[in-house]
């Protein structure tokens, strides 16, 4: 018979998708931590058929011998279609509880995982619905080991039109091109103050 904390749990009905993922590189021992440790782009706003894919990733990143699981995972309410407690992830070689926590007031696009041992993983996650262009330059800044923008930043300058001018319209089509390459994004890179820049 099933315990009432099993029966509350959430189970994927589909297998864990490869997630579209980049973390950046590993901190030298010593060195400040960035604004984030990477980020990731889900192909849905279904917690369920998501998370299971990441968390079993996130485990798999680093040393071998320094696996540790991930117990919780802290999200915002407004960026996810429904807000399950607990999800069960269905590994390789067993099956793990992962309890999910939902915020408010956390910075939109942000994902907090917790492994067992305290670590945390802030990760920012890019709407489903952006463009391969701009998701793969939304990833590329934000997993960058000299990013100081935070998850509130990073969606800004998706969302942010750009500036026109009285030639914009003659322009249109240069500008609408740049735009799909990630253009926007990765000009945020290059605006990182020099000292930034020259630790990269």
């Amino acid at each position: 018979m099933w315990t009432t904390a099993e029966r509350r749990t959430t189970i994927s009905l589909s297998a864990p998708s490869a997630p579209r993922l980049r973390l950046r590189p590993e901190a030298s021992p010593g060195s400040a931590r960035t604004a984030l440790d990477g980020a990731w782009w889900p192909r849905s706003t279904n917690p369920a058929a998501e998370l299971p894919g990441l968390i079993l990733a996130l485990q798999d990143h680093g040393p071998i011998d320094d696996h540790r699981p991930i117990t919780h995972v802290l999200l915002r309410v407004a960026d996810w279609d429904d807000r399950p407690r607990r999800l069960r992830i269905d590994g390789p070689d067993d099956a793990q509880v992962v309890r999910l926590s939902w915020f408010d007031s956390l910075p939109a696009g942000l994902l907090t995982a917790i492994h067992a041992d305290g670590r945390r993983v802030d990760l920012f996650t890019v709407p489903a619905s952006r463009t391969q262009a701009e998701a793969e330059a939304a990833m590329e800044l934000a997993s960058h080991p000299a990013n100081h923008l935070h998850t509130p930043d990073l969606l800004a300058a998706l969302t942010a039109p750009p500036e026109r001018t009285d030639h914009a319209d003659a322009q249109a089509g240069s500008e609408s091109a740049w735009e799909s390459e990630g253009g926007r994004l990765r000009e945020v890179l290059m605006t990182r103050p020099d000292s930034e820049r020259r630790s990269s």
